[in-house]
C-alpha cells in the first residue's frame, strides 16, 4: 500500500470510512509522519538506524488517528529527518514542499505525527497558512470527541488545558463550547488568541477539584465492593487491540466496539462468572498508544486506578498486527508509569487476540509457542493465551487461566456429605467451588471443593469432620 520514492517520502491517498460527523463541513487535512533517523555509532557512512516501529505501521496509525475524528484526509506522507530543526522540526525544503501542497489542495489542517514545541507549531502555521496540530493535540481532540461520561470529559479537558498552558493557540473557545472536542479543528480562528490566562488557570483549578471528588467517589465504590469482595480483572492493551470485543464476548454485553482507534474511552465494569462459579468484576479501559503524553496518563489516573488495583490484568495484544511487539512494549511502559509491576509476578496475563486473522502457518507457530515453556517455573499460568474475541476461539482457555491466577493457591478439600444435607450442598455451591463430585458410598457423597479465604472459617466449622486438604 505504501511505496518509497527517491526523496524518501512516502505518499498515500486514503478513503478510509469516517465515523464521526462533528463538523458541518469536512476539514481537509494532510498527515505528516516525521521519521527521525540517527547514525549508528561506528557505522559506515550512510548507515542509518531507524526506530524499531515499522514506518508503514506508523503511517497507518497516524492516518487512523486523523480519520477517527472525521477529517477528509487528502494526503499522508512520511518524512525522513536526520537533523530536526529547532524552529520547524522539518527541513526548509520539506516545509516549502508541503506549503505548495497545502495551497494546491486547499488544505485546512496539517497533522504532524510528532511532538511539536509551541514555537515549531506557530512557525509551521505561519509557513503553511493552515492550522497545525501535533500528535498530542490530535489524541486530545479524539478523546474530547469520545468522552461520554462527565468524568471522562473532566479528565480530557484537564489534560487539554495543561497541554495548552505553555502555548499560544488559535482559539480558547473550547472553554465555552458544549460540543465534543476542544477547538483545534473549528472555531473563529484568531478571535481569542489573547485569551485570559487567569480564566484558564481558574478552570484548571475547578477541574482538579471536581476530579478529586471523582477519585473519592471511586474509592468509596471500591471500598463497598470489598465488603462483598469480588476480584477485579482489568483489560489493558494498545488501542484497537480488541479489548471491547473481548469484553463483550466474556460478559455478553454490548459495549461500543469497532475497528477504530480509541473506540473506548470511559471505563466499563461488568460481573463475570468463571467456570467453577467464582464471580469477578471485569473492567474495560481506554486503549494505550505510543508516545501517550505523560500528563494525559496522569489525568486519567483516577480511571486507571481500576487497573492499578486489579487482581489480574489481561494484556490484550493484536497478535496479527505487524507491530505487535512494539505495541506490547508501549503498553508495558505505560503500566510502569502507573507503578504496575510488569515482571513475573503472576498478575499479568498476555492475551493474543485476533488469531482468526493469521494465515495457517503463522497461526500454528504462535499456538505452538503459546504452549511452550514460559515463566520462571514452566507453569501453564505463565503462558500467553491465544484467542479470537470475534469467533470465541480460546475463550474457555482464557477463563480457566483467569481462574487459575485468582484461586490457584487456595486450599482444596475432600469431604463426604450426607445426601440428605440439602442445606450443606446449597452452602457449598453458594460460597465455594465444587470442583468434583463422585458417586455416593457408605460415607456419603465425595466432593472436592475449593474455598475462598473469607469463607474458610465457616467451612471448617461446618464440614471439618472427616475432611482434609488435598493440596
Amino acid at each position: 500500500m505504501v511505496d518509497k520514492d527517491p526523496n524518501d517520502t512516502i505518499g498515500i491517498t486514503t478513503d478510509r470510512p469516517r465515523t464521526f460527523s462533528r463538523l458541518a463541513k469536512k476539514t481537509r487535512a494532510i498527515v505528516v509522519v516525521p521519521e527521525i533517523v540517527t547514525r549508528e555509532r561506528g557505522a559506515p557512512d550512510g548507515k542509518d538506524s531507524l526506530a524499531e516501529r515499522g514506518l508503514d505501521a506508523r503511517l497507518d496509525e497516524a492516518v487512523g488517528l486523523a480519520a477517527a475524528i472525521d477529517l477528509e484526509i487528502v494526503n499522508a506522507q512520511a518524512v525522513r529527518i536526520t537533523k530536526p530543526k529547532p524552529a520547524t522540526l522539518l527541513g526548509a525544503g520539506k516545509v516549502e514542499e508541503i506549503r505548495g501542497l497545502v495551497e494546491e489542495k486547499e488544505i485546512d489542517l496539517v497533522v504532524v505525527d510528532h511532538a511539536l514545541s509551541p514555537i515549531q507549531q506557530r512557525n509551521l502555521e505561519k509557513a503553511w497558512n493552515a492550522k497545525v496540530v501535533d500528535r498530542t493535540g490530535l489524541i486530545l481532540e479524539i478523546f474530547g470527541a469520545r468522552a461520554r461520561t462527565r468524568e471522562g470529559a473532566l479528565q480530557v479537558e484537564l489534560a487539554h488545558l495543561n497541554y495548552q498552558k505553555s502555548r499560544l493557540v488559535r482559539s480558547w473557545t473550547h472553554l465555552e463550547r458544549q460540543r465534543g472536542g476542544f477547538g483545534f479543528l473549528g472555531g473563529p480562528g484568531e478571535t481569542q488568541i489573547e485569551a485570559d490566562r487567569r480564566l484558564l488557570q481558574e478552570r484548571i483549578a475547578r477541574l482538579e477539584e471536581d476530579l478529586e471528588k471523582v477519585k473519592r467517589t471511586r474509592h468509596l465504590h471500591r471500598k463497598n465492593r470489598k465488603k462483598t469482595p469480588h476480584p477485579v480483572v482489568a483489560l489493558v492493551g494498545y488501542t484497537n487491540a480488541g479489548k471491547s470485543t473481548l469484553f463483550n464476548r466474556l460478559t455478553e454485553s454490548e459495549v461500543f466496539a469497532k475497528d477504530l482507534l480509541f473506540a473506548t474511552l470511559d471505563p466499563t465494569l461488568r460481573r463475570l462468572k468463571l467456570p467453577h462459579g467464582t464471580e469477578v468484576i471485569l473492567s474495560d479501559t481506554v486503549g494505550f498508544i505510543s508516545n501517550l503524553p505523560t500528563h494525559l496518563v496522569a489525568a486519567f489516573r483516577a480511571t486507571l486506578e481500576e487497573v492499578i488495583e486489579a487482581d489480574v490484568i489481561l494484556h490484550v495484544r493484536d497478535i496479527a498486527h505487524d507491530d505487535t511487539d512494539a505495541q506490547a512494549e508501549d503498553v508495558t511502559e505505560i503500566l510502569r508509569q502507573l507503578d504496575v509491576e510488569t515482571g513475573e509476578n503472576g498478575r499479568i496475563v498476555e492475551v493474543w487476540n485476533k488469531i482468526d486473522m493469521l494465515d495457517d502457518d503463522r497461526r500454528q507457530r504462535l499456538l505452538d509457542e503459546a504452549k511452550g515453556p514460559s515463566g520462571t517455573n514452566g507453569s501453564s499460568a505463565r503462558h500467553p493465551v491465544p484467542v479470537s474475541a470475534l469467533t470465541g476461539e480460546g475463550i474457555a482457555d482464557l477463563l480457566a487461566t483467569i481462574e487459575e491466577r485468582l484461586v490457584g493457591d487456595r486450599p482444596v478439600f475432600q469431604i463426604h456429605l450426607d445426601p440428605a444435607d440439602g442445606e450443606g450442598f446449597a452452602w457449598l455451591h453458594r460460597n465455594a467451588e465444587v470442583l468434583d463430585r463422585g458417586d455416593a458410598d457408605e460415607e456419603g457423597i465425595p466432593l472436592t471443593v475449593r474455598v475462598p479465604p473469607r469463607h474458610q472459617p465457616q467451612f471448617l466449622a461446618r464440614f471439618m469432620d472427616g475432611s482434609h486438604p488435598q493440596g
